[in-house]
């Protein structure tokens, strides 16, 4: 499976102790298989932080959420449970770091989903505020855009990256 990571630096050392908290499922490596996505992403880091934007390749097993050695949470779609895990790992608040709804702690090595982009985020809020129903926001986040986040949160999950190219976006 070839994997792409958007950014506005090229690196050849994951360090997760530099990734940001309070992701949508936590703190870790984000990656995704589509490109567009991930050049998109770059464009946006390069612009709020400066550095020129790439798209750096990655391959990985394609049997990858598969794996025994790695505990996975996987979320094939939007559903009401997706977006409870986005609402707990994005909220500084959350405080129930062991509940299964959240992963602040690390406990799953690697969350594959789809990504709360800007309609979704929306969407969410408006559930969280009370404004929607959790059946209103199931029925619109259908209309949302196809996407995907795989996201690693141990250096165990990592390992099984292997990088195999970068490309500079002009």
């Amino acid at each position: 499976m070839i994997l792409y990571h958007g950014t506005n630096l090229n690196f050849d050392k994951l360090d997760l102790s530099l990734c940001e908290p309070y992701k949508d499922f936590g703190s870790g490596f984000y990656t995704t298989t589509l490109f567009d996505q991930a050049k998109a992403m770059a464009i946006r880091k390069s612009r709020l932080f400066g550095g020129e934007p790439c798209v750096i390749t990655y391959e990985a097993p394609d049997n990858l959420l598969k794996l025994d050695t790695l505990k996975i949470k996987s979320f094939p779609t939007t559903s009401k449970e997706w977006a409870v895990f986005i609402i707990n790992n994005r909220n500084r608040d959350f405080t129930d770091i062991h509940s299964p709804d959240c992963n602040s702690d690390n406990k799953y090595e690697i969350v594959y989903g789809p990504v709360a982009n800007d309609t979704l985020t929306t969407l969410i809020r408006q559930y969280q505020r009370g404004f929607i129903d959790s059946e209103i926001l199931l029925k619109e986040m259908k209309y949302a855009a196809p996407n995907n986040q795989y996201s690693f949160h141990s250096q165990n999950a990592i390992s099984f990256l292997k990088k195999v190219g970068v490309q500079w976006i002009k």
